[in-house]
């Protein structure tokens, strides 16, 4: 029997992981560029944690995660980053130690949903967490972000989705409202949003069944309810988007999946790529509640979170370049020492380098170092050896000379990368 990956739970070989490494990359660049610092919470939590805040009547919470009892704890694999990372922040007393937080994430996540382009069971996540500020000018900016970062991806087709769920009072007089609405239509909603039409009918509207998008057609906006506070934010956030150039759409049937959002909401979505009807490639909005519902003080948050594998999908296929390259190879058994030594040295200079020691005809050496991607090819056989020497080989220009050992590691630097400055003991070569 041939054993398998879990199915929705991927292997990344080396070839795919130069373009992971360039989003990531680029993900922490544009985070760290917009003060955010990076937090690393625990792959397992309790299962009360998401349960609790993502709610109990979401599709995460009831089909999708991945729990099990252990020492006579229940845990729960992660669904998503937002919990955790709030539970980290109300467990150190973060809000003790500094007024406004900014915190970024990567990493993977586990749901068990139906498998599909861009959508696993094992996925990873990117988000940022903003603890502090109640305001909607960091709404606004997290909005522009986003768009700054997607379009420097290459993506493009790019539209913004904003809603309110307002607040307290607001969210309790829409929560009725659509009772009564959806009530009459009972028998036409599926199994779920029957059930939930007690507990929570908000979720009715995220349905993804064709029957419960039919009934929900003409239900009634949460836009509708806004006022006062919650009205005065809203119409902040579409100020400040203005002023940044950015026209969104208007969609009051944006819930999102989750029971922790108040006020903002938001989506990003893209035209382009090849992600079919499931095009939102980034979701986020506040959660006011949540450090207060986890005892703490009571603390306003915004957040979003993006999947890895769906911008992968959207961006173009541009691999990321791999670093110049030397390819060093003993072609004796006599010269693996100084093969050894000339690696090291080439290293602390900062030349990725590829150490052969597996001997073979030149030509087979050569096509080796071709396939690694190298641009030099240095090699020690028994005449160099004895002379203290280097053959250096330059596989785009197919010209060839000798080095001392010596001069070796900082001629080689030179050529590859422009420079023989580095110091060699600052990377432990000695």
């Amino acid at each position: 029997m041939q054993l398998t990956a879990v199915r929705g739970m991927n292997d990344i070989l080396p070839e795919e992981t130069a373009r992971w490494q360039h989003l990531e990359d680029a993900f922490r660049r544009a985070a760290e560029l917009h003060g955010f610092e990076e937090v690393r919470t625990p792959l397992i939590e309790q299962t009360a944690l998401f349960a609790r805040e993502i709610g109990e009547t979401t599709d995460v919470v009831e089909k999708e995660m991945y729990s099990f009892e252990r020492h006579g704890d229940r845990l729960t694999v992660r669904p998503e980053g937002t919990a955790s990372a709030a539970r980290a922040y109300v467990e150190h007393t973060v809000h003790a130690k500094q007024p406004v937080s900014r915190w970024y994430y990567l990493g993977p996540m586990f749901r068990g949903e139906r498998p599909a382009k861009g959508r696993y069971r094992q996925f990873h996540q990117a988000g940022c967490e903003h603890y502090g500020d109640a305001g909607p000018l960091c709404d606004a900016e997290m909005v522009s972000f986003l768009l700054g970062f997607l379009r420097s991806l290459g993506i493009d087709g790019l539209s913004v989705h904003v809603s309110s769920l307002g607040s307290g009072d607001t969210r309790v007089r829409f929560r009725e409202a659509l009772r009564a609405y959806f009530e009459p239509l009972r028998a036409t909603l599926s199994e779920d949003s029957q059930r939930r039409l007690e507990k929570n009918p908000l979720r009715i509207l995220d349905s993804k069944d064709p029957k419960d998008r039919q009934a929900a057609v003409g239900a009634p906006s949460i836009l509708d309810f806004l006022e006062g506070e919650d009205l005065a934010h809203w119409q902040g956030l579409l100020g400040h988007l203005a002023a940044l150039g950015i026209t969104p759409v208007i969609d009051a049937s944006l819930v999102r999946g989750l029971d922790y959002y108040t006020r903002t909401l938001f989506e990003i979505r893209t035209s382009s790529g090849d992600l079919g009807a499931q095009n939102t490639l980034v979701g986020g909005g506040r959660y006011d509640e949540m450090i207060g519902n986890l005892g703490g003080p009571k603390v306003p948050a915004i957040g979003f979170a993006l999947g890895l594998e769906r911008l992968l999908v959207a961006m173009p296929a541009a691999r990321k370049a791999r670093p110049p390259t030397c390819y060093v190879a003993a072609m004796v058994p006599e010269a693996e020492g100084a093969a050894l030594v000339l690696g090291r040295e080439l290293r602390a200079r900062g030349v990725r380098t590829v150490l052969d020691g597996r001997r073979a005809r030149f030509k087979t050496i050569q096509q080796r170092a071709e396939t690694a991607g190298a641009r030099l090819l240095a090699f020690i056989d028994a005449e160099q050896l004895g002379r203290a020497a280097v053959a250096v080989k330059d596989l785009a220009s197919r010209t060839q000379d000798e080095l001392s050992l010596a001069d070796a590691p900082a001629t080689l630097a030179e050529r590859l990368l422009g420079t023989s400055n580095a110091d060699p003991s600052a990377a432990g070569a000695r």
